[in-house]
Formats: C-alpha cells, sequence, structure tokens
C-alpha cells in the first residue's frame, strides 16, 4: 500500500518514483523495497513532505491526503509567484500552466 500511496500522490505532481527518490535524497533502491520493509520515520517523513502530505496517508492510516490545517493564520500564507511552492485546489495540484493564467491575471489588475 506505500509504495502504491507513494506512486499515486507523485503522478498528482508530475513525478515518478525516481523523481521522488532524487528531490529527497534518497536513492531509488531504497524506495522500491519499501515494498516489502518498513521505511526509517525521517526518509517517509521527507517523502511526505515533498509530496505535500502525511505519513499517515502514505502508510494508510488516513484516507486523507491533506495536510491538516494550523490555527496560526500564517501557516498556509505562500506567495503565488514562489515557484518552487505546488500550489493545490481540493488536494489536487494547479498545473503549471494554470498557475500562469492566473498569475497573469492577477498582474493584468496592478496595472
Amino acid at each position: 500500500m506505500l509504495l502504491e500511496r507513494i506512486k499515486e500522490r507523485a503522478k498528482q505532481f508530475g513525478m515518478s518514483l525516481s523523481d521522488v527518490a532524487e528531490k529527497t535524497g534518497i536513492s531509488p533502491n531504497t524506495v522500491y523495497s519499501w515494498r516489502v520493509k518498513t521505511p526509517r520515520a525521517d526518509k517517509l517523513k521527507l517523502v511526505a513532505d515533498t509530496l505535500h502530505t502525511t505519513t499517515d496517508y502514505l502508510t494508510g492510516s488516513t484516507d486523507d491526503p491533506n495536510i491538516p490545517i494550523d490555527n496560526d493564520e500564517n501557516t498556509n500564507v505562500r506567495d503565488l509567484a514562489d515557484d518552487d511552492t505546488i500550489f493545490t485546489y481540493k488536494g489536487k495540484p494547479i498545473p503549471p500552466e494554470d498557475l500562469k493564467i492566473i498569475r497573469r491575471l492577477l498582474n493584468s489588475n496592478d496595472e
């Protein structure tokens, strides 16, 4: 289940398991070994962070892939100009071409 959830979530972000491994600095062989082995907590957390989800979702403890909202107002504040942030809507990533349109619309309001 773990590897399937990682694959599924990675696909939503346009990534392969190899991409996830590269972004986290974990060897692809280690990620693939999670088919039969239990990952170390720190490595699983890296993968969850990369895929903008929780370790509970990846391990099957919950079916909700969304990260719980913190009551701190500034926790979820991100700048739309930040290319390193993956923005989502209803748990699915907003495609880059849609983000370009949104940014263009917002920039036209500044003029």
